[in-house]
């Protein structure tokens, strides 16, 4: 077998790098080997949420086996990844240049042990707690080498000059178990992972790198790709499209359109800078993305701050709990630990302040209140291990700064009209109101925030005729800190029925039988099955979990049509990964041969109670 090494290929021969000559950026040929020809694998990772408050594991490599047996590394760098962050958006890891041809397989690794690794934390009582991860003999969980193999009838075909939408997910709730009654937390971790060709669809998504240059003569601008934290990779070019309404802010300045694209160029190459939007055009060697957000230097990065992002649980004076806290350290400073439960942030008059996708103004350190989620950059102390103990805002150099970002409430309706509705909140920001202190957020003591009957503003939203008890997740900022009500303004209200929900089943020990019904029609879990787990056999809306045993029967799993769906068979080291009914049917009747036990089943989709039909857009049986 021959192995190709991607870096070696991106700075030797690959046809998408990005050259600077002059003040120019060009993108060229680079090719060393003029019999080889390149096209652009476009990788974006996600994860099916497992109810986890953070999932921190390295990648520490993937490769891709071409049809002729040649291996060739995509990944150049390991990469550490809070899964849970993925889960709530899909990152666009990197574009690299990869010899054409058809590419039957990829081979990812999981790091469970390195610095900064194996940081998993599950909510007990609304506090983040730490979990011990064990692999399913009872031992620390250490690294996973996962062999997915792709459709036969979707395989995927890099062709020269053009680039293909790799889609990778981590299947967070097929992976892991979950016991709250040990000391602390364990995590039983059966690594699972999907891998399918995917077409350019609208899934929302970040694409950080460095900027190379802004060309406001066709509203674009190229980054080289560096995902996550990374802070010393180039993974690919990448042009990034912008509109007249895009947001974007630079340095903690705020523009739109143009004029953003003007302030850009006073960057200097090489800043940090990420968009948020969804892919482009994958016609050419080079990928676009499609930005409704920009940010850029010390707005997103700063190599002399600290970052931490998390929910603002709590305010006095000038002091912010921030809870479910994930930390990025400025360079240089070392530190054991990238996710805490709770760490106090001081502002003050000086720090800058800004509304993620709104040019908002007359925003000041009251603006943040209860349950906002918040982006907040200063100067951290650690303590004598390398703990973060607090991070101080205020400070001149670098100035702090705060970006207050669209938050989620879950509850259920209490009552709706025109512009406005109550809720009984389940949670916000991410955490139960049990994690939240509530105390000053009114005009009046008498005015604070309740969670029992929260005020939101809907602004152009009807919820009037609604049904009470509805479960709603609503999008939006909540109220400045001292002027509730309203509680939060919302921009966007969903019926909990119509965002994507889950269905999880798990067999204690496995099970040879698990379903009554197993076909390219669909499946039906077999409820009476001696081995299914008293707990873990639900579907999950928002915060929220229905039993299947209290449904009129057990609900048929049937296959979306029209849509991408990915269907896939496997176990800890092999999976094999279908985009059709029949073939996963095929594959999981072979499966089913008396030997192999299923251990979890996971399906994502939209469960309907008039039909008694879970349509499922993605199952993964893991044996």
């Amino acid at each position: 077998m021959t192995a190709v090494r991607a870096r070696l290929l991106r700075r030797l021969l690959s046809t998408a790098c990005v050259l600077v000559l002059g003040g120019t950026a060009l993108l060229a040929s680079c090719s060393g080997n003029t019999n080889i020809s390149y096209g652009t694998a476009v990788v974006t990772l996600s994860d099916v949420s497992g109810g986890f408050t953070s999932y921190i594991v390295n990648i520490d490599a993937i490769t891709l086996t071409r049809s002729d047996g040649i291996v060739v590394a995509v990944l150049g760098t390991q990469e550490t990844v809070d899964l849970v962050k993925v889960g709530d958006l899909t990152e666009l890891v990197e574009a690299p240049a990869v010899p054409a041809g058809t590419y039957t397989s990829l081979t990812l690794t999981l790091d469970y042990t390195s610095q900064a690794a194996g940081i998993i934390t599950v909510g007990v009582n609304g506090v983040p707690t730490d979990a011990a991860a064990k692999d399913p003999t009872g031992n620390p969980m250490s690294v996973a080498t996962l062999t997915v193999t792709f459709d036969p009838k979707n395989q995927l075909v890099i062709t020269a000059g053009t680039s293909t939408r790799l889609a990778i997910d981590v299947n967070l709730a097929a992976s892991n178990s979950v016991d709250l009654t040990t000391s602390p937390p364990t995590v039983t971790v059966r690594p699972f992972v999907t891998a399918t060709v995917a077409p350019v669809d609208q899934t929302v998504m970040r694409a950080r790198g460095i900027f190379v240059i802004a060309q406001p003569s066709s509203s674009d601008y190229i980054v080289n790709m560096r995902p996550f934290n990374d802070l010393v990779s180039a993974l690919g070019a990448l042009t990034v499209n912008t509109t007249s309404s895009t947001y974007f802010n630079i340095n903690g300045v705020v523009y739109s359109g143009a004029a953003g694209l003007t302030a850009m160029q006073s960057l200097l190459i090489s800043t940090p800078i990420a968009a948020y939007g969804t892919l482009g055009s994958l016609s050419t060697i080079t990928p676009s993305f499609n930005a409704t957000a920009v940010y850029a230097g010390t707005s997103l990065e700063d190599p002399l701050a600290d970052f931490l992002t998390g929910t603002v649980s709590a305010v006095s004076g000038d002091t912010l709990t921030l809870h479910g806290v994930s930390y990025v350290p400025r360079i240089g400073l070392p530190t054991l630990r990238i996710f805490y439960a709770d760490i106090p942030v001081t502002v003050g008059p000086a720090t800058i302040m800004s509304e993620d996708g709104v040019a908002a103004s007359g925003l000041s350190t009251q603006s943040v209140s209860v349950g906002q989620r918040i982006t907040v950059s200063g100067q951290a102390t650690e303590d004598t291990t390398f703990l973060l103990t607090s991070l101080d805002a205020t400070g001149q150099a670098p100035k702090g700064q705060v970006r207050l970002q669209p938050t989620p409430v879950w509850g259920t309706l209490n009552s709706g009209a025109s512009g406005s509705m109550s809720l009984d909140v389940l949670s916000l920001g991410d955490f139960a109101p049990s994690a939240l202190t509530f105390t000053g957020t009114g005009t009046t003591s008498a005015n604070d925030a309740v969670a029992t009957s929260y005020a939101v503003d809907t602004p152009g939203i009807d919820e009037s005729t609604t049904p009470a008890t509805t479960l709603l997740e609503a999008v939006g900022f909540v109220t400045p800190f001292g002027s509730a009500p309203p509680d939060f303004t919302a921009s966007a209200v969903t019926a909990g029925t119509a965002t994507p929900q889950t269905l999880v089943v798990e067999w204690n020990g496995g099970a040879a039988s698990p379903f009554s019904s197993a076909s390219s029609a669909g499946l039906v879990v077999d409820l009476s099955n001696a081995n299914l787990s008293s707990t873990v056999r639900y579907i999950a809306t928002g915060p929220t979990t229905t039993d299947l045993t209290t449904l009129p029967a057990s609900p048929t799993i049937a296959f979306a049509a029209g849509g991408a769906l990915t269907l896939a068979v496997g176990n800890t080291s092999s999976i094999d990964v279908f985009n059709d009914p029949s073939g996963f049917a095929t594959q999981l009747s072979t499966s089913l041969n008396g030997t192999n036990l299923v251990y979890r089943l996971v399906c994502l989709g939209q469960y309907s109670s008039a039909t008694n039909t879970f349509t499922a857009t993605q199952v993964v049986v893991n044996l």
